[in-house]
């Protein structure tokens, strides 16, 4: 079975030798023929074939974000607006940066200090949290009783979820003790982290997350724009900045 990436470059080349005027039914010639000319021309120029791999990512990579532009704003309510999404910042903000994360993720820690000093420095940004478990019980462990914790007291949420980041240990009994230090009653936490809404909950994120094209953690959305992966907190200022002076 021929690859994609094969059937691509194969086109692609076909493109560049093609000369002259269409072919007759009589003139075409089979497909073995065309692909064993192909290949004697790929292998005299082997430039192409990275000319053809440059073309196709382009092409995907053009293709996939107006997919993605198309799912934001089909998803927009899920993404920027859920009731039962925690939220840090100026709630009437005209710029939001929305994160999907996951606690055990390692990038997701060490972004974590910057974005926490973000929140505190930009007065007039709104930050999403968006629990995306995918590396573990334990992951979903911590995004259970996060999610849970937000509706029990969300303005302690922020505070709780700093610490979680900073956790190497996110076993239950773990993540209950960094609640309490936080100010959560530990026994309600428990009972609540458990109830079917919060995983609901997360599962909403799971497909959300799968609709955008999100296949791993951090991802951020800002406006119509997909991120994926770990980025400078930089980036996502100047991209709030675009996002205010827009509406402006």
């Amino acid at each position: 079975m021929r690859s994609t990436a094969f059937v691509g470059i194969l086109a692609l080349a076909g493109t560049w030798l093609a000369s002259g005027a269409p072919a007759t039914a009589e003139e075409q010639l089979p497909v073995k023929e065309i692909e064993r000319i192909v290949r004697e021309y790929l292998l005299r120029e082997p430039q192409v074939i990275y000319q053809a791999i440059q073309e196709l990512q382009k092409r995907q990579q053009a293709e996939e974000a107006v997919r993605q532009k198309a799912m934001i704003a089909q998803n927009a309510d899920a993404i920027f607006r859920h009731p039962d999404d925690p939220v840090a910042g100026d709630p009437k903000a005209e710029a939001t940066l929305v994160e999907f994360f996951d606690y055990h993720c390692g990038y997701c820690r060490s972004m974590s200090p910057g974005l926490r000093a973000l929140i505190d420095d930009d007065r007039n940004m709104r930050f999403v949290f968006k629990d995306l478990p995918v590396l573990g019980p334990d992951s979903v462990t911590a995004a259970r009783a996060a999610v849970a914790a937000n509706r029990l007291d969300p303005k302690k949420y922020v505070g709780l979820h700093f610490a979680l980041m900073q956790s190497k240990d996110l076993s239950r009994d773990a993540v209950l003790a960094i609640a309490e230090r936080q100010g959560y009653d530990r026994d309600r936490l428990a009972a609540e982290m458990d109830s079917d809404w919060v995983k609901q909950r997360i599962d909403e994120n799971l497909k959300l997350a799968e609709q955008l094209g999100i296949s791993g953690t951090p991802s951020f959305v800002v406006g119509e724009t997909l991120i994926p992966g770990a980025v400078d907190v930089s980036q996502l200022a100047q991209l709030l900045e675009e996002q205010r002076q827009a509406r402006n």
